[in-house]
C-alpha cells in the first residue's frame, strides 16, 4: 500500500491544503494528514478543530487519514510505515526552507519529500494571511472551504467579545 503524509498546522485548513491534500489523494492509497503541534504558539483552533474540519473537508475523498503529532515528523513517518513526505511549495521562499528540511528529514531516517507546486490560484495564501485578513473585516470565503469559513467567522466574533 503507497502512503504518504501531508504535515502542517492547518490553523485553519485552507483551500491551498486542500488542493495539496486531494493531488496527494489520487497519486497514494493512503493520506495521512499530520496536524502537527507547536507547543510553543497558540492557534486560533484547538487541534481537536483542526482535526475535525480536515475530517469534514477530506471525507469525499476516501482514502485521508488525520491525526496529530507531537515531536519529528519522521518519528510520525516512522512509526507508521510512512515513506514519502508531500509538501507544496507556494514560491521560492518555500524552496530554500523546506529543501534544508527535505535533506535533513533523508538523512535522519531515509524518507522522502515531494514537493507539489502550489496551484497558482494559491500561491499567496496561508493560514496566517487568511486569519489576520478576516479579522480585519476582509471577505476571505473563496479561500476556505465554507465549513471552516463558517467556523472561522464564529471564532473571530467570539475573540471579539
Amino acid at each position: 500500500m503507497r502512503r504518504a503524509v501531508c504535515p502542517g498546522s492547518f490553523d485553519p485548513i485552507t483551500n491551498g491544503h486542500l488542493d495539496i491534500i486531494e493531488r496527494a489523494s489520487k497519486l497514494y492509497d493512503v493520506v495521512h494528514v499530520a496536524v502537527l503541534i507547536n507547543k510553543n504558539k497558540q492557534g486560533m483552533f484547538s487541534i481537536d478543530e483542526r482535526i475535525e474540519l480536515i475530517e469534514q473537508t477530506t471525507a469525499q475523498l476516501g482514502n485521508i487519514e488525520v491525526e496529530s503529532h507531537t515531536g519529528l515528523l519522521v518519528d510520525f513517518c516512522r512509526d507508521r510505515g510512512i515513506p514519502a513526505i508531500i509538501k507544496g511549495l507556494r514560491a521560492v521562499s518555500d524552496f530554500d526552507y523546506e529543501l534544508q528540511m527535505a535533506q535533513m528529514n533523508h538523512g535522519l531516517t531515509g524518507v522522502e519529500t515531494l514537493f507539489v507546486p502550489t496551484s497558482p490560484t494559491y500561491s499567496f495564501l496561508s493560514s496566517t494571511l487568511v486569519k489576520e485578513v478576516a479579522s480585519l473585516g476582509g471577505d476571505v470565503s473563496h479561500l476556505l472551504p465554507e465549513v471552516v469559513h463558517g467556523r472561522l467567522v464564529e471564532r473571530i466574533a467570539e475573540l471579539r467579545r
